[in-house]
Formats: C-alpha cells, structure tokens, sequence
C-alpha cells in the first residue's frame, strides 16, 4: 500500500521534513498548514519540490470549527474555506481535513452541521476537492467516528467523506468493529498513530505522546483490519504529535516512522517482508577502548582468559565458558572511550537475518575485511550498536571464529587436540563460574527509545516486555528489555535522567554464574573492585525477606543485591565502571527479570562511587 506521513510529525524546515520523508521512502506527505505558512516556498515551489523527491500531496490539513455554527459564522467560514481551497490548487492537493468543530458557538445539531458540510463540499467540488471530515476526540460535540459518519451520510454529497484516525478512535475507547458499516469509497482518508496507555486529559495525550504503531498500546492492527475491509485503497499516513519527534533530526525519526508502516503491514497481511529470524544467543559482546589494560584487569579478574588475537586487527578474544568478550583498541575507540560497540547474535540463518533487516530499513554496516576472514553481515541498531549475524562453530556456515588466532598462530577450531575452541578457554587463573553472557543492558539516546524497542521487535523478531519507571537520583530512568523465548537473548534498553552521566548511564554486560557468592568472592581477591552498597539496603533487605543464618551478612560484605519474583530468586553485584561499560554478576534460581527493583540502589550507589573517585 502507498504511505504517508504529515509534516507535523517531523522536525525542521519544510523542506528539510520532504527531504526526509522522500529519503525514508515514503510516497506521499500531508502537508501541515502552519509549515505552509512558516515556509518561504510558494505554494507551486512546495508542489514542484514534492514532484522532485517523488512525493505526493495526499491532504492538506487542518480546518477547523467549519459546522453547526451560526449563519454569520458559517459565512466567515466559507470565505476562508474558498481561498484555502485555492491554496489547494496551487499546491497540488485534492483532500482537505476538516476536523470536528470546538468552536463555543457551534451547536449540537446534525442537521444543520450535515447542511453546513454539504455546502462546504459543493465549493470544494468546484476546485475539484474532496472533504475528509474527521472526529476529535475533544470535539465539542462530534467526538467519535461513528457520529461523525452519521452526518456525512446525512449530508450525502458525493465530495464529502469521513477520514479515520486511529488516536481519536481508539483513545475513546470505540470499537472499530463498526467501521464495517462505512463504504469504503467514502473513507476518504485514513491517519495512524500510537500512544502509550495513560490517564490523563485526552487533548494533552494526543498533543504531547502520540507515537508510530507498534510503539504503544493501542491496537492498530485491528483498526487497519477493520479499515482494508471496507475496501478503503487510500494510503496509510502517518500524523502523530509528540515533543521528543519535533525534536529529534528528522531523517532518523522518518524512516523509524516508515519501519513502523512496513511491520504494520504485515502484521495485517498487505506485505510480506522476508521472515524474521530469531537470535538463539549471544555469540559475543565487543568492546572498543583507547588502552586495553583496565578491561583486561577486569576481565581477568572476572576469571576470563585472553583466549586468541584477531589475525588482521587490534582485537583479542577474551572468554570463559561460553561468554565471550572481544577487546578492540582500533583507533576509533581512541575518540570515543571505552564502550560496547557491538554485539555478535547466533542465528540459525545470518543472511536471511540480514535480509530481515534491511528490508526494514537497518543500516546495512560495511565492513573492511581481509580477503581471509569470515564474510559477517552487520546492521546498525538505532544506538549506533553493530550487530552481527553469526554463526559459531557451524562448519556448513561462514564461522567468525576462525579469524582469530590462539597464542601459537593456530586458527580456533582447526586443532583437534584443543577441541573447538583452540586455547584453553574454561577461564584464567581466578576462574568465577561464569558460564555465559547472561544480558546486555544499552544505554540509548533519549530520543531513540521507542525506536529501540520497535526496532529490536520487528527486525530481530525478540519479545519486547512492558517498559519500567526506575527511579535515580536525579530523576527517572526508563528501561524496556526485550528476549528472545528461552531467554538466551536478553537486552535491556534503558534511557536515563541524566544522558550526559555516562558513568552512571552507562552500557553493561551481566554474566550468569551458578555461584554469585564465589564469583564474588573470587574477583575481589583476584584484585577486582565490587561496587559498594549502603547497609541501609540490607537492613530493608531483612525487612522484606527471611534468609539462613550468616547468608544476610555475606551478601553485605561482597555488595550482592537480592530480589525474587513468582519463579524464583536472583542474586547479582556489579564491578566499578570502566570508561561507560560495567559488568554484573548474576545468579538466577528461575528468576525471569532484571532486578529492577534494585536499580534504584544501584543507580544511586554508582553516583556516589563516582562522586568519591571525582574527589
């Protein structure tokens, strides 16, 4: 199906929003009357600029408080509807928006607003334009479409529709199963958007946190089913109000926006884009840093080994049973810090992975190789993380790890007296237990967050869980995780009060262990720093929950958090930061969450360990 998406949705210039809805691939705009007015383009260079990128002017919007209004007032209206209409046709457009009057003189009186619609209609006609006369959900007294559709029907006049938009519907509450009774040649237009679930005044909810579809709570889907239905062949647009879009640079937020069109139409069954592929686990985290020589002393203290070096480049492989940490010193992590800046997904078909991906609009990432190493297909996540599909140890399949070599220059995995691992990976000298890389926590810039979550869902195909409020210090973090089935996935995605605090806001890396309190044990007389938390957690901690004898007093002393939910208990402590990344040990006895209900002590613990080292 064609898509579009209104001008209000974007931020910048008008011309900068056609540039950036033309480039995320959209065939047509909606064009927002105040970017006409703010706009030094003349109708016909507006019109001439859409043909140019390939844009269509599919409505132009709004206008207000047109029905049911006195005669006086009605002439007023007319007298602007006229030159908006021959605005219209020096822009190019053929659908006017006329939104459902909340003008305090307007009555409620369908019949006079039916009269009033159909002579508006007739001088529409005579510009060869069409009426889209949509429900507010705050109108004052037209607030849902199926009134709305009354009186269009009452009006009868072959240029006069109704246009659905699934926020006044679906903030209301109607059910759009009564869409079914609307023709669908006289849906003239249809206008989508999301929005989290809130109690709150509906004008201020539509102003302030509209989002795309699949980014809220509301059921789309439905309402596009219930609309394809009547027949309706009109594009599917996009008009969605929300401060962090207007905000945020328009060409990132356009094409979020036209992935969300993409997966709503397969969702309802109008596309079909290759399948996603789900990732069964973490093939490896990587790192970027300027001086190797922190991480490593985290990392062997942790009970990693340095297992093997990249044959062509300044990266090492660290692991301990399945966990694996890349450590890469190129000169990009000299300008940015120490980092995570990629993620290696096993998945059972990388290129049909990679497929998935840049048919919904990933970055596709290139990738300066030797002619020897492993052709890996990697996409950019709306953080900038890379991901890359992989395939490890699968002989049919491009496998990553034989682009490193262990200490004696052999390939991994081209030894059969060191099995498939080459060097002796179980862990160094101060082994901890660590078993694999149990969650990836990403820090995400504050205007990409439901992109993330978007993104991951319906390019990776991973379950995206309910979003959490946690609070800091310095005011609230959001955090949304998103897992594959069996939870060999795990990425949180968080965004935070303070986004200029990378150290507190910073990226991490949880490994799972059976045994926290060794592992803990473990790395500190390995040389390892844990963060401190207060005693004031732990007297709480008694308060809450019963524990064995001595049990309390050791969890104090190595800084182990507690929490347990219906399916078990979870246990984890972190390290200090280094650069923007930490890590966290973490112990799960059926336990499905993240220890949300700690990150409050964390938050605040990291604070003060920073505010000590700063001193």
């Amino acid at each position: 199906m064609r898509t579009s998406i209104a001008t209000v949705s974007l931020s910048g210039s008008l011309t900068e929003k056609l540039t950036a809805a033309s480039r995320a691939g959209f065939d047509g705009v909606e064009i927002f009357e105040n970017d006409l007015l703010a706009s030094p383009l003349s109708p016909e260079e507006i019109r001439a600029r859409c043909a140019d990128l390939g844009l269509s002017i599919d409505l132009y919007q709004p206008m207000r408080d047109i029905e049911a209004v006195p005669a006086e007032e009605f002439a007023r209206n007319v007298r602007r509807a006229r030159h908006k209409f021959e605005l219209m046709r020096r822009l190019g457009a053929d659908t006017v928006l006329v939104c459902s009057s909340v003008h305090p003189l307007a009555v409620d009186d369908d019949a006079l607003a039916a009269d009033q619609l159909h002579q508006l209609a007739d001088l529409a006609e005579e510009f060869g334009i069409r009426v889209a006369y949509e429900a507010l959900a705050w109108g004052r007294h037209v607030n849902t479409y199926g009134h709305a559709w009354r009186i269009v029907e009452a009006a009868d006049h072959p240029a006069l529709g109704t246009c659905l938009d699934s926020f006044h519907i679906l903030s209301r509450g109607s059910d759009p199963k009564g869409i079914a009774d609307i023709p669908g040649e006289k849906i003239f237009f249809l206008q989508l958007a999301d929005a989290p679930l809130l109690a709150m005044d509906v004008l201020q909810w539509s102003r302030h946190y509209r989002c795309f579809p699949g980014q809220g709570g509301f059921d789309v889907a439905g309402l596009v089913r219930n609309v394809l239905g009547t027949g309706y062949d009109g594009p599917l647009s996009l008009e969605v109000f929300n401060d962090v879009f207007r905000q945020a640079e328009a060409g990132p937020t356009a094409v979020d926006a036209h992935r969300s069109l993409l997966v709503l139409q397969e969702t309802v069954g109008v596309a079909t884009p290759p399948a996603p592929v789900v990732p069964t686990g973490v093939a490896f985290a990587e790192l970027v840093t300027p001086d190797a020589e922190p991480v490593a002393a985290v990392l062997g203290a942790l009970g990693f080994a340095r297992a093997a070096r990249h044959r062509t480049k300044p990266v090492d492989l660290w692991q301990q049973g399945e966990a694996r940490i890349l450590v890469n010193t190129s000169g990009s992590a000299r300008r940015t810090g120490t980092g995570l800046a990629a993620i290696g997904l096993e998945s059972p078909d990388p290129a049909g992975a990679a497929r998935r991906a840049e048919a919904l609009l990933a970055p596709v990432l290139p990738r300066r190789r030797a002619a020897e190493d492993a052709p890996l297909d990697a996409v950019a996540a709306p953080d900038g993380t890379e991901l890359f599909f992989c395939a490890t140890d699968r002989p049919e399949l491009p496998n990553w790890r034989a682009d490193f070599v262990d200490g004696a220059g052999v390939p991994h995995g081209t030894d059969d007296n060191e099995g498939s691992h080459g060097a002796d990976v179980t862990g160094g000298p101060h082994r901890t237990g660590v078993h694999r890389i149990d969650h990836l926590a990403l820090t995400q810039p504050w205007h990409h967050f439901d992109e993330a979550a978007l993104f991951h869902r319906s390019v990776l195909g991973l379950h995206a869980q309910e979003s959490v409020d946690v609070a800091d210090p310095y005011g609230l973090m959001r955090s949304r995780a998103v897992t594959n089935a069996d939870g060999s996935v795990r990425i949180a995605l968080g965004v935070g009060a303070a986004p200029t605090d990378d150290t507190v806001h910073a990226q991490h890396i949880a490994l799972a262990t059976s045994d926290v309190v060794g592992a803990a044990r473990r790395f500190r007389e390995a040389g390892g720093r844990l963060l401190p938390i207060p005693a004031n957690y732990y007297d709480d901690l008694a308060a809450r929950h019963e524990f064995a004898d001595g049990e309390l007093e050791t969890y104090r002393e190595l800084g182990i958090l507690y929490d347990r939910d219906a399916h078990g208990e979870f246990r984890h402590c972190y390290t200090m930061t280094v650069g923007r990344v930490f890590f966290e040990l973490v112990q799960r006895d059926g336990y499905r969450g993240y220890g949300a209900q700690n990150a409050p002590v964390r938050l605040a613990a990291q604070h003060t360990a920073r505010a000590v080292i700063g001193g």
